[in-house]
């Protein structure tokens, strides 16, 4: 298992979110396609919603990847990586090629993290993410330490000023 980055785990959540609330209980096939086909004209016309989620949403259903240990690699880099080597890593066929193109030329960066996004949501097995629960936060942790660079004690000379009957 490989570590991803924090956003990434977080997106492919989303991702899973956004999928069970379209098809919704019990699943509504029908609305997922009419939602899935209007990403998918969205993005094919070069407009869209510049959304990672949106934009994985879209590419999902129709993208195949080449390379899993390649972008397992660059899931462990949220912003920057490079774009044309993720592009090169996976692939859409039929009509969703020319929304893959369309993604990739307009929206580079923001595709490369929805790429990366949708392979993570499809391969949930081969990442784990940093456990930054609360209750592993804390698991070392003392107490707080926020005021252990501070003095606890007050001088003598502040404390007499509040001292009534004086010395």
């Amino acid at each position: 298992m490989r570590k991803v980055h924090p956003e990434f785990a977080y997106q492919s959540r989303e991702l899973g979110g956004q999928i069970d609330g379209i098809l919704g209980d019990p699943p509504n096939r029908k609305n997922y396609d009419m939602m899935v086909g209007a990403l998918v004209g969205e993005y094919t016309s070069g407009g869209g919603i510049e959304d990672v989620n949106m934009m994985s949403f879209a590419l999902v259903d129709h993208i195949t990847f080449s390379d899993t240990k390649g972008l397992l690699a660059e899931a462990g880099e949220y912003e920057g990586g490079s774009p044309e080597k993720v592009f090169a890593m996976a692939a859409c066929e039929g009509e969703a090629e020319a929304m893959y193109a369309a993604m990739t030329d307009n929206h580079p960066e923001l595709a490369r993290q929805a790429i990366i996004t949708a392979f993570l949501f499809k391969h949930p097995r081969m990442w784990e993410e940093d456990d930054e629960s609360l209750e592993q936060l804390s698991r070392d942790d003392d107490g707080d330490d926020r005021y252990d660079d501070e003095d606890d004690g007050v001088t003598d000379d502040f404390a007499q000023m509040f001292d009534k009957e004086g010395d």
